[in-house]
Parts: structure tokens; C-alpha cells; sequence
């Protein structure tokens, strides 16, 4: 029964419809297993099988277009091509080595070439009976084909031979294999196309079957593994969260001896720092503070700030009562007595206090507490405001709240940080501003909020707009008949004097002295060490490494040495050097590191940039003194050198035309009493050398160039270079 209008056999379309649908799974497969190379040895297969299918089913059929020739030629190019690839096809799906000459070799000797001896026999005597006789030689060539199959599937399994999948696979590939061999026999003797097709396709459809039945096994095994990996890493993941939660328990462990050290060293240092500070109280009261004693007394007082933040915001922590909630709160006279002491510390910065101050505004809290949420508020927006602006204070009651806010005009607080400002430490652990501190403020008054239920929010966003506004939200309180309102809270001004100092004192130049650069964002310390060090040196400072530069690029300052601090805000001390390392114009200078930091890392991280030394804080203003006056004597010893060199190879230069310099030379300068630093600029004055040149040559401006050669001028008594050469001997 043949397909209606053609030439295939009923037969034969069902295994082409099987096999196309055999074809769609295995590409499926190979697109979920992309690297499975037995799906696309069997893809091929099949796919050449389907090839062989359609073409002896249709063909010859004279109702197709093309010659009866080209049709038989195109069939049994088919039925050569797939017996071809089954050498390979088995020899890489079921690695059979010993199939290797015929997967490359015997079926181009044995097949392809016989195929063409077909086709030429063909196409001479125009007679396929003739042509098929050629058709011999695959048929003895199939046979060799099948012992080489034998041979090679016992040598896989030469230590197995017993086993039930060697006897299987020696099976289903051998009647696989003779069915094809069988192909020529069939050909030969023209049976019939549904003879044909069931025995090359049933051989086919076995082996297919041998690999269904692997892939299934592989992925039952596969499920067994991956359910066995699943269980394995839950055992895992069991014995992880236990080792986890133990390790966690240890370093909370260690975390809180830590705490409690920290702690107790709080609260030992309390006790010397109160009697340090009332002895000093006692000594200013009974004599006329000087500079120095109010400089320790700012400074003992934030550092007893610092240790009394540390030490109430660890017992915040652990839940103990600090304050006393039950009081009743005046909050307007509170933050009126606050703000007098506040409007005369901001005034030296030209910051005006604009409050708007309901009276009477009553709060269920501590005084102590509303008065130090009051200082923490204030004090950080006078910090962190510009110089002549103003700040915005106000404090009302509005549908049974308390509301008190104030607006600074300082730069403003990025979205993303608003809750981290309230983490303690965060100062410190993120950007390190030229106001000092350790960023305990603002989580105190959140907490503080968090004891009595109210809320803390910020409204900033400096893409939109400069500035701050803190608010505090409480609940109103309304006074009883039987409720009095404390005044258990003293107004002081101690602790106010971190906010006032902050311009730093520079030093009168004088051009007779060395010059060096300052990089400290503590405005205390710039001013200590500008008074310790102006006696012998120009000092020029700068609050961070970006103030610096500008100093440096405008000719402001040319430094012969440069001291930096490394934790500043804008640009720290490290970026700074690493730019000045970089800079042919500045990296001749000595840079010396004074910090905090002390680990060896910081140092080497520090040397490295090219520092010559690190100095650690605390230091001693002697050594620091001493390091100065060695580095810079090196210094100048090193350009002294230099230069001696530069005048010894021009004076050896053919084209060096001006005059040398003659022993009377240095006599003259001591006749003349001409410094060193004139001196040298005398020399080059006398070889031709510009201002502009000299200043380049000895790393100083033009400017002073210039005021130095009037000097030289004025003491040698001349008007003009020559008379200059002549008087000293040039």
C-alpha cells in the first residue's frame, strides 16, 4: 500500500513520521544538555536515517522532476552515507577503540569509493542491474565491519565479559549493525521497500531504544545523586548554622568583654578626670588663665564629653535607666537658657540664631535629657554651618505635640545616610570632618527620643538644596493640679568652647626662614604646633589635602617641608601624597606623616607614598622639632649638592660661556654678609640665569627671587648685574 501520489510505502512513512518525531525530542534533549555528545551523534543518525527513508521511498519516480539517473544516484547516496556514519556513530557514543580504522579510514576505502565505482558503472552502461554488482564489495566489507564490532566491544569489556550490559550492547549493536549490512543483500536482490525499511530502521529503533534506556538510567541515577548532594548540603548547611550561631556566640562573647573593657576604662577615667578638672577649675579661679591653661581646659573638657557620650550610650545599650522620666520639663525655658550661651559662642563665626519659641511647652522627661537633646542639636548645626549664615530654631505645640527643630546651613546629608547618622561611631568609621568628635551625639538624642516614645526626622537632600533640619517630635504634657515641673537641670557653658575656636593663626612670613606646610583638620593642634614651631619656620596650614593643593597651585606657599595629618575630610593625607608624588614640581619635598594611626600597615601604606617619616600621636613637640631640623639639613645639604654638580658639568661644557666663579667668590658673600639663600641666588644671578629660572632652579617663587636680588643689590651696593660680577667676583 503506498502513500497516495507517490512511491512510499505506507510502511515506510510511519518510520519517517516516528523518527521526525524522535528527531524534535533529541534535539529538545540536546538544548536542555548541551554538553551531551551522544544526543548529537544520535541527532545525525537519525537525521541521515530520515534522509535515506525519503529518498528510497520517493525515489525513482517518474512523475518527479530530474532523470530516472539522478534519482537512483540521490537513493543510493542515502543508502551509502548512513552505513558511513555508524562506524564513527559507534565508536564515540559507546567507546569502542578498537573501531577507530574504520570510523576513519575503512568506510572511505570500503564505501564511498565503491559508491563512486557505482556510480560510474552506472552511468557507462546505462543499466542499474550491472551497476548494482559493484554493490559486492560493501556487502564483504559489512561483514569485516561486524568481527571488527565483536572484537572491539569484548575489548571494552575484557575484564567484564559476564556482565549483563557487555551482552546487551554485543546484542542490540550487532543486530543494529547487521541490519544495515543486510541493506546491500536487499538492494541486490530488489525485495521489497517495506522488507527494506523494517530491517535498517528496526536495527535503528534498537539502538535507540539502548540509549532511551541508558538515559533514563543516567537520570534516575542523576535524581539519586542530586536528592543524596540535596540531603548532604542540608546536613551541611545544619552543621554551618551550628558552627555560625557558636562562632557568633563567641564573638558576642568577646565583643562584650571588649565592651565592658571599654566600660570600665570609661568609668576608671571619670574619677582622675573630674578631680584633674576641678583642681584646674580651682587654679584658673585663683590666677589669670593663660593661653595654654585654656587650651588643656577645652580640651580636657571634650575629652570628658567624649568619655561620658561612650559610657551613657553603652549603658543605653544595655538597657540601663539613665534618666529619670517622671520629672516634668519646662522645654521653652530649657532651650531659652541654652540659646544665650549658644547666641554668644556663634557669634565670633558671624552665625545668627533665629528661634521662634512658644512658652510653656511642657514634656513627661527628664530636664537633664531635654537639655542635653537641646546641646547636641544645637551644637552639631553651629559645627556643621557655613561662616555669616543662618540657623533656624524653633520649638511649638500643635494637635498635642511637642515639636522642636533646627535648621542648619551647612552642606547637607545625602537621602542614603539619614539613618546612619543615628549609628554610633559613625563619624569615625566613615568621613572624618574637621569638627572633632566621635559621633555619639545624634544616636544619644536618639535614643534618648526612643525612651520617651517620640520620633527623630531629618530633612536634608543636597541635590535639592543646602542644609539640615533636625526635628524632634514628643508628647505634649499638660500639667495637673498635684504635678510641680522640675528645675533639676544647670545650665553650662562647659563643653561650648569646642564649637567656638575655629580660625586657624597663621604665622608673619619672613623670607629669611624655611617654610613648612601644615595638613591638620584639628584647628587646636594647627594652632599648637603653628606656636611651637614660628620661632624657627614659616608655617602655612590647611584643613584638609584639597585646601593644600589649592595653597600649592596658586603659589601661595613653596614649601621645604610638608607635615600631614591622614584622616581629614575632602581629601585625606594619603591621596594627598600620592599626588604630590606624582607632581615633578612638588615631589622633591620632604613629606613627613603625623597621625593617629599606628598600625604597621598605615606606615608602610604611608612610606610607601614616599613619606620619610610617620609619627604617631601623642608625640613629643621636642622630637617633632629636632626630626624638622635633621630633615631639612639633610635637604639642603642634598641641594647643595646638586647644585655643585649642575655648576661643575656646565662649567666642563665647550658652550658654557659665562664666567667661572672664583675663590674670592664665597669671601665676598661673608664681606657683604649675604645669606646662604642669597648667596645661591647670587651665583645664578651672575651666570645669566632669569628670575623666573632661578625660582625653578631652587624651588622658591619668582617673587622672592625678586625680593632677594634687591636684598643682594642693596647690601653689595650696586644698580646693575655687571657691577654685581664685578664687586664679587663672578
Amino acid at each position: 500500500m503506498l502513500l497516495s501520489g507517490t512511491q512510499m510505502h505506507i510502511v515506510t512513512f510511519m518510520f519517517v513520521c516516528i523518527e521526525i518525531v524522535i528527531l524534535f525530542y533529541l534535539l529538545i534533549y540536546r538544548a536542555a544538555r548541551p554538553d551531551d555528545n551522544t544526543a548529537s551523534l544520535n541527532i545525525v543518525l537519525i537525521f541521515l536515517l530520515l534522509c535515506y527513508n525519503v529518498a528510497s521511498g520517493f525515489l525513482p519516480d517518474q512523475n518527479l522532476p530530474g532523470s530516472v539517473f539522478l534519482q537512483n544516484i540521490i537513493a543510493y547516496a542515502a543508502g551509502y552515507i548512513t552505513p558511513c556514519w555508524f562506524p564513527f556513530y559507534v565508536y564515540k557514543a559507546f567507546d569502542l577503540k578498537k573501531m577507530k580504522f574504520h570510523a576513519y579510514r575503512g568506510v572511505y576505502m570500503f564505501l564511498i569509493m565503491p559508491y563512486f565505482v557505482f556510480v560510474a558503472a552506472y552511468a557507462i552502461s546505462n543499466n542499474l542491474e550491472i551497476a548494482k554488482n559493484v554493490l559486492i564489495l560493501p556487502m564483504i566489507y559489512a561483514l569485516w565491519v561486524i568481527t571488527s564490532l565483536v572484537n572491539a566491544i569484548k575489548f571494552k569489556y575484557s575484564n567484564n565479559l559476564s556482565t549483563i550490559k557487555f551482552k546487551e550492547e554485543l546484542a542490540i549493536l550487532f543486530f543494529s549493525l547487521s541490519s544495515w549490512v543486510l541493506l546491500p543483500i536487499i538492494v541486490y536482490f530488489n525485495w521489497s521497500q517495506v522488507v527494506e525499511a523494517s530491517v535498517t530502521n528496526a536495527g535503528f529503533l534498537m539502538l535507540l531504544g539502548l540509549h532511551v534506556k541508558r538515559h533514563i538510567k543516567e537520570s534516575r541515577e542523576e535524581h539519586h545523586r542530586l536528592i543524596e548532594s540535596e540531603q548532604q548540603l542540608l546536613n551541611w548547611n545544619s552543621s554551618l548554622k551550628n558552627e555560625v550561631h557558636k562562632r557568633t556566640r563567641e564573638l558576642e562573647r568577646i565583643n562584650e568583654q571588649k565592651t565592658n573593657t571599654f566600660v570600665n576604662l570609661a568609668h576608671e577615667t571619670k574619677t582622675p578626670l573630674t578631680l584633674i578638672n576641678n583642681y584646674l577649675e580651682e587654679y584658673i579661679n585663683k590666677t589669670e588663665a593663660s593661653e595654654e591653661i585654656t587650651i588643656i581646659k577645652k580640651n580636657l573638657d571634650k575629652l570628658s564629653t567624649d568619655i561620658i557620650n561612650f559610657f551613657d550610650l553603652e549603658r543605653f545599650n544595655k538597657g540601663i535607666a539613665i534618666y529619670n522620666h517622671d520629672l516634668i520639663s519646662n522645654f521653652s525655658e530649657i532651650l531659652k537658657d541654652n540659646l544665650i550661651l549658644f547666641k554668644e559662642f556663634s557669634k565670633k563665626r558671624k552665625i545668627v540664631l533665629n528661634d521662634f519659641i512658644e512658652d510653656n511647652v511642657l514634656v513627661k522627661a527628664d530636664p537633664v535629657a531635654i537639655n542635653r537633646t537641646i546641646n547636641n542639636l544645637i551644637e552639631n548645626a553651629i559645627k556643621y554651618s557655613e561662616n555669616d549664615c543662618v540657623i533656624e530654631i524653633s520649638l511649638e505645640s500643635h494637635k498635642g505635640k511637642n515639636i522642636f527643630s533646627v535648621r542648619d546651613c551647612g552642606i547637607g546629608i545625602p537621602p542614603e545616610m539619614h539613618k546612619k547618622v543615628f549609628e554610633p561611631y559613625y563619624q569615625i568609621a566613615n568621613q572624618k570632618g574637621s569638627t572633632q568628635g566621635m559621633g555619639l551625639g545624634l544616636p544619644i538624642v536618639k535614643k534618648i527620643i526612643q525612651e520617651l516614645k517620640g520620633e527623630v526626622r531629618i530633612d536634608s537632600d543636597p541635590k535639592i538644596a543646602p542644609g539640615t533640619k533636625i526635628t524632634v517630635v514628643l508628647d505634649k504634657h499638660i500639667l495637673s493640679a498635684n504635678e510641680s515641673i522640675s528645675s533639676d537641670v544647670i545650665i553650662s557653658s562647659k563643653g561650648r568652647g569646642n564649637i567656638e575656636d575655629i580660625d586657624v593663626k597663621q604665622s608673619d612670613f619672613d623670607e629669611r626662614k624655611e617654610t613648612i606646610l601644615i595638613l591638620e583638620d584639628n584647628i587646636a593642634m594647627v594652632n599648637y604646633l603653628i606656636k611651637k614651631l614660628q620661632g624657627n619656620y614659616n608655617v602655612v596650614a590647611a584643613l584638609n589635602g584639597n585646601e593644600a593643593l589649592i595653597k600649592l597651585k596658586s603659589r601661595a606657599v613653596q614649601p621645604n617641608l610638608i607635615i600631614s595629618d591622614i584622616m581629614m575630610d575632602k581629601m585625606d593625607g594619603y591621596t594627598f601624597a600620592k599626588i604630590i608624588s606624582n607632581d615633578p614640581v612638588y615631589n622633591h619635598i620632604p613629606f613627613i606623616f603625623l597621625s593617629a594611626k599606628s598600625t604597621r600597615s598605615d606606615k608602610l601604606q604611608g612610606l610607601k607614598l614616599g613619606a620619610i617619616d610617620f609619627i604617631q600621636k601623642p608625640f613629643s613637640i621636642d622630637e617633632l622639632n629636632k626630626k624638622i631640623e635633621s630633615i631639612l639639613a639633610n635637604a639642603g645639604k642634598q641641594k647643595k649638592a646638586a647644585l655643585t654638580t649642575a655648576f661643575n658639568a656646565l662649567s666642563a661644557s665647550e658652550n658654557f660661556k659665562s664666567p667661572i666663579i672664583s675663590n674670592n667668590f664665597d669671601q665676598n658673600c661673608q664681606l657683604y654678609n649675604l645669606t646662604s639663600r642669597e648667596k645661591d641666588i647670587a651665583k645664578l644671578i651672575c651666570e645669566g640665569n632669569k628670575y623666573k629660572d632661578i625660582g625653578e632652579t631652587l624651588f622658591i617663587s619668582e617673587r622672592t627671587v625678586t625680593k632677594h636680588a634687591q636684598n643682594i643689590f642693596e647690601k653689595v651696593q650696586v644698580s646693575n648685574k655687571i657691577e654685581l660680577i664685578n664687586k664679587l667676583g663672578c
